[in-house]
C-alpha cells in the first residue's frame, strides 16, 4: 500500500502538516505534532479507522484516495518454487507460524 495523504491534502489546498493538523483538531481530531509528522512524511504502519475517517471528512475523500494498491509489490514478495537437489520434487515455502505437531 502507499500512503497517498499529501497529494490529497495538496489536492485539497493544504501545503502544510500544521493547517492538516489545524483542520484536523477542528474536526474533533487532535493529533500530537509528532504525529502529524508522521503520518505527513512517511506511510503509517497502523492507523484508527475512527482517525482515517476524519481524515477523510476534512480532505473530501475516500480511503481508497487515502490507501492506493501496489499489486506489482505483491508479486514481487510471492515465493518462488524450489526444486530439491536430490529428487527433483518441488517444494512450496509455508508462509506464516511454524506449528509444532500436537503431542501423541
Amino acid at each position: 500500500m502507499r500512503w497517498n495523504l499529501r497529494m490529497k491534502a495538496a489536492e485539497a489546498g493544504i501545503w502544510k502538516s500544521t493547517e492538516m493538523r489545524r483542520r484536523l483538531a477542528d474536526a474533533g481530531l487532535e493529533i500530537s505534532a509528532g504525529k502529524m509528522s508522521a503520518l505527513w512524511t512517511g506511510t503509517p504502519t497502523t492507523i484508527r479507522l475512527d482517525d482515517l475517517d476524519v481524515i477523510c471528512a476534512v480532505l473530501a475523500c475516500e480511503p481508497t484516495d487515502l490507501l492506493l494498491c501496489e499489486p506489482e509489490k505483491v508479486a514481487a514478495r510471492k515465493p518462488t518454487k524450489k526444486v530439491e537437489a536430490t529428487g527433483g520434487a518441488v517444494v512450496t515455502p509455508r508462509l506464516g507460524r511454524h506449528r509444532s505437531v500436537p503431542p501423541a
